[in-house]
């Protein structure tokens, strides 16, 4: 069968056909309710058939949790009798849901019956299967382009197609503050809006003079929560500290580091790089952060999914150039007695570590937070490479894969003029196919240190959805089979095969409206010409 993520074993049945139709119900056991409805909503709508609750013989869906699986496990059978659905847990259930909808073909993946049909078939065999990851991730950068929220409810439902589990919700950077914190409302009355945007790489002499920004309300939070957990996704917020903070310092001056440069000037930044200006180490600087993580806890509850618990703090591409040059930042690491600008990051991080682990929470940042001493209790997001995760789960911390020379896909998928604003790495479907998360220098013990993986979408170029679809689709389809499935060693991996699969998977992409990147290259409205990008292969791009 053409699934993807490929599932570990799948066995056909004798003979014989199963299929859907007005009279089929849906038995719903206890702790499956919510795998009901969202069949109901999807595979019921696209079909037009009612699946009203009932245990109509063998006509009939059965929905059960079996904890003898894994607790994202499941068995999935279609046997000319009852079509049984068990999981190890509701997500189990949930994640076989997925699987049932691809087996009755694209049409399924529509939000109406195209045509009146009394009858769907249903493949008849077994599928037994459970993730390879716990963490199966997806980062999206909604402070350099944002997002609606239609549009991040919707990637949440395109990354429950591919089973992919923790949705990396990257809130606030120099570009924009996208989230409301009713206790400091300029963060988005000034910080969520930019004058102008810079249209492709810095270097780039174009400009897009409009107007750019936008924000979720608390409630438009509390709404993506909820929907991300009906569909057993953990929602992981990021609220950038000490570095990329310029949003953030331009609507309230006083964070920023006014002994060096006159912050009252500063606006939200309007193009991309390392931005110089971040927080002051101050305990004023403490207490507004405090403030705000106040906020951000209240509305990411830590029971909302498996990894709901973590809080994401950047601690990123810091520049230590205005602290070397503040005489107030110089005379804090004297007073803390650190030996440098980086123990003071090091003391900036542990500090919210400390806060988030007494209010039950887990700090998370990117591998930076390594740099003058990783917080106790932290896990880390390996970006730069495999280095950061391997000596992070050598010390005995979680790591998340994410390595962009891998999985960024703001960068390129080909080499050739055609491709859209080029950033980065060339990164092929192939390559992402190829990519292997647990380096091979960890020892056993060492690999159980490593959650998972995640791809990022970083938006700098990605101006709109339809660029965001470009940018991540087919690639994330084949990052979710790595992330999901037990597949041998990358050389070793089944490319053709893959691509076979990918052939109805297209058509399943096309029914759900994402705009992907076909094979043979982008159409003529993906394409952006003459807009300058960063087309220097080897060498490793800045965000």
């Amino acid at each position: 069968m053409e699934l993807i993520p490929a599932p570990r074993r799948i066995f056909p049945n004798s003979p014989g056909r199963d299929v859907l139709d007005e009279e089929t119900q849906l038995e719903t056991g206890p702790g499956t309710e919510g795998v009901a409805r969202w069949l109901r909503a999807t595979v019921g709508a696209a079909t037009g058939l009612p699946l009203r609750e009932g245990d109509n013989a063998d006509n009939r869906i059965v929905l059960s949790i079996d904890p003898e699986l894994p607790p994202e496990g499941y068995r999935l059978v279609a046997d000319g009798q009852a079509m049984r659905i068990q999981g190890g847990g509701a997500a189990g259930v949930f994640w076989g849901a997925q699987t049932f909808r691809q087996l009755l073909g694209p049409d399924a993946f529509r939000r109406a019956p195209l045509r009146p049909r009394r009858e769907w078939d249903v493949p008849v065999l077994s599928v037994e299967d459970s993730p390879r990851f716990r963490w199966r991730g997806l980062m999206l950068d909604v402070a350099r382009h944002f997002m609606p929220k239609e549009g991040v409810l919707r990637y949440l439902d395109l990354m429950a197609a591919h089973k992919l589990n923790v949705f990396h919700f990257h809130l606030t950077d120099d570009q924009g503050w996208r989230i409301e914190i009713e206790r400091y409302p300029r963060l988005t009355e000034v910080g969520a809006w930019r004058a102008r945007t810079k249209f492709g790489h810095r270097a780039s002499p174009l400009w897009d003079e409009k107007p750019h920004g936008g924000f979720y309300t608390q409630d438009d939070i509390r709404e993506i929560v909820a929907y991300a957990a009906e569909r057993h996704i953990s929602v992981v917020p990021e609220i950038d500290v000490p570095g990329h903070s310029q949003a953030a310092i331009a609507a309230y001056p006083e964070l920023g580091n006014t002994d060096v440069i006159d912050t009252t000037r500063l606006s939200v930044w309007d193009t991309w790089g390392i931005n110089p200006n971040v927080l002051a180490p101050t305990d004023n600087t403490l207490r507004f952060y405090e403030g705000v993580f106040e906020e951000v806890l209240e509305l990411f509850p830590a029971d909302a999914g498996a990894f709901s618990a973590f809080i994401h703090v950047g601690g990123d591409e810091c520049p230590k150039d205005q602290w070397r040059e503040s005489a107030a930042a110089q005379a804090r690491i004297k007073e803390l007695g650190l030996a440098d600008e980086d123990e003071l990051q090091s003391w900036f991080i542990r500090h919210f570590d400390k806060w988030l682990s007494a209010r039950g929470r887990r700090l998370i940042g990117w591998d930076e937070i390594l740099e003058g001493g990783l917080a106790e209790g932290a896990a880390v997001s390996s970006w730069r490479g495999y280095a950061g995760g391997i000596a992070a789960a050598r010390a005995g911390h979680d790591v998340v894969m994410c390595p962009e020379q891998r999985v960024y896909f703001d960068h390129r998928q080909d080499g050739g003029p055609d491709e859209p604003v080029p950033i980065g790495y060339v990164r092929t479907l192939e390559d992402v196919y190829r990519f292997e998360p647990v380096p091979a220098e960890l020892t056993p013990e060492e690999a159980g240190r490593v959650l998972g993986t995640q791809a990022n979408l970083w938006t700098e170029v990605m101006e709109d959805s339809a660029r965001v679809d470009y940018q991540a689709f087919p690639r994330l389809a084949a990052f979710a089979e790595i992330a999901w499935s037990g597949l041998p060693a990358p050389a070793e991996r089944d490319f053709a095969g893959f691509e076979r699969r990918m052939a109805a998977h297209y058509r399943r992409l096309d029914a759900l409206g994402v705009g992907y990147r076909p094979p043979e290259g982008p159409r003529p409205w993906q394409r952006r010409p003459g807009v300058l990008g960063r087309p220097i292969d080897g060498v490793p791009p800045n965000r």
